[in-house]
């Protein structure tokens, strides 16, 4: 038997036990139920405020959710600019800043904005913002003076907005007549060369700016300046123009429908675009006509020449001459890398001797007047970079030059009302600048 206490002691711990227990009982019987235990998780404990304390800090409103352009102004602490470059690449430009490459992903996939990233232009800013760490926080692309796409941070994200400004705009004319060439007369008349290649733009189809400039033919313009913050920064639309091409007088008005769609047109409605480019390529002289005579300068024999060949320097673009889709895009030891467009039925263009095509151009793709499809090259049987150019008419070879091209659609008769209510004041807004030279000088 195990050593114990006495049995005496036992006795009076029991009867002990049993008195207390009486007696908590007896002071229980009115009291509340009392609750089944709960766990509680370990919550460190604070002082609870005085009275005063918890009434004004009821009283207080609480702190304001920072916006996200507060968030990224207060984060940004450093920021870097580059001017993009002929040549730069923007996953290159990252790097020289010290953001990796996936930093660029999250960029370029921000919506809505993201996707224009894709492709970048010399001359265009870039901004990059950094916080103390050296995160990025904040990436703008600034194409031009009133347009920012703006990326910023968002978490582990960026999102992105496209900020506009509105210039200021003035009514502008200016003329002159030719003596030496159109950019050497646009120059004398205060024009930058973009106004002139638009002015050229405009009358192309009636006009070959190259072949067809004599010594004084002359041109008027009536157009809008562009303002920001009272500095010019360029030209705006081109209202009305007139070019008087070897005694021909040829008229343009900017019109824009009721749908939207804008187009110049001369004072009867007829569409100034033509159905197909007189010349799909900017070229500097035609080094070899249309001529079903001709020897050729390879083989020194009689061979036709069923096209125009426009000399221009190698990689210069090469345009569709008008809506269709690509018959072929391939190659072969006399035409090298050639095109053939068909427009509809009745018309089909080739080009030949291309250096390279463009992007996306293949068999059965759609294009569009005025596409790059591919670029000037000396490949196959060329002598010098240059494009040949043929136009075919229900398959016979025209001469490009000299073929009447279809017109594009004329104004719609139920806009034809709204057309001469818009054009008749402007084309006498530009013959009354004609009549009053001085209103020219004082620009």
């Amino acid at each position: 038997m195990t050593k114990g206490f006495p049995r005496s002691h036992l006795y009076i711990v029991a009867a002990l036990s049993l008195g207390l227990c009486s007696i908590v009982i007896a002071n229980l019987d009115s009291a509340a139920p009392i609750p089944e235990p709960v766990s509680m998780p370990y919550v460190e404990a604070v002082p609870a405020p005085e009275p005063q304390d918890a009434v004004l800090a009821a009283a207080l409103p609480a702190p304001p959710e920072p916006s996200l352009s507060d968030t990224a102004v207060s984060k940004t602490t450093r920021t870097e600019e580059h001017t993009i470059q002929p040549g730069d690449r923007l996953d290159a430009i990252f790097k020289s800043k010290g953001v990796s490459t996936r930093e660029l992903f999250k960029v370029t996939s921000a919506e809505p904005h993201g996707k224009r990233l894709h492709q970048i232009y010399p001359g265009h800013r870039v901004q990059f913002g950094f916080d103390a760490e050296g995160v990025l926080q904040e990436f703008t692309y600034t194409p031009g003076p009133l347009q920012t796409l703006q990326f910023s941070r968002v978490g582990d994200t960026f999102q992105s907005t496209e900020l506009l400004r509105e210039p200021e705009t003035e009514l502008k004319f200016g003329s002159s007549v030719i003596e030496h060439s159109l950019f050497v007369a646009s120059q004398r008349a205060g024009f930058s060369d973009a106004l002139t290649m638009e002015l050229a733009h405009i009358f192309q189809w009636d006009i070959d700016f190259v072949l067809d400039i004599r010594q004084g033919d002359s041109f008027s313009v009536l157009f809008q300046e562009e303002y920001l913050d009272g500095e010019r920064i360029g030209h705006g639309d081109i209202l009305a123009a007139e070019f008087v091409n070897q005694g021909e007088t040829y008229k343009a008005v900017l019109y824009e429908d009721a749908q939207g769609r804008r187009s110049y047109y001369d004072p009867s409605g007829r569409n100034m675009r033509k159905a197909f480019l007189r010349a799909p390529v900017e070229f500097s002289r035609i080094s070899s006509n249309f001529n079903l005579r001709r020897v050729h300068p390879l083989f020194k024999k009689r061979m036709p020449h069923r096209g125009i060949d426009y000399a221009a320097t190698a990689g210069t673009p090469i345009l569709a001459a008008g809506d269709g889709r690509v018959h072929k895009a391939s190659r072969t030891q006399p035409n090298g890398n050639y095109v053939i467009i068909n427009h509809g039925e009745q018309f089909q263009t080739k080009y030949l001797h291309l250096s390279r095509f463009a992007k996306g151009i293949r068999a059965g793709s759609k294009v569009t007047q005025g596409q790059v499809i591919g670029y000037v090259g000396a490949t196959g049987w060329a002598t010098a970079p240059h494009l040949h150019y043929e136009f075919l008419v229900n398959g016979v070879h025209q001469n490009p030059r000299t073929v009447r091209l279809p017109d594009a659609q004329p104004i719609a008769d139920s806009e034809r009302e709204r057309f001469l209510t818009h054009a008749k004041p402007i084309f006498a807004q530009l013959e009354e600048h004609q009549q009053t030279p001085q209103i020219a000088a004082a620009r």
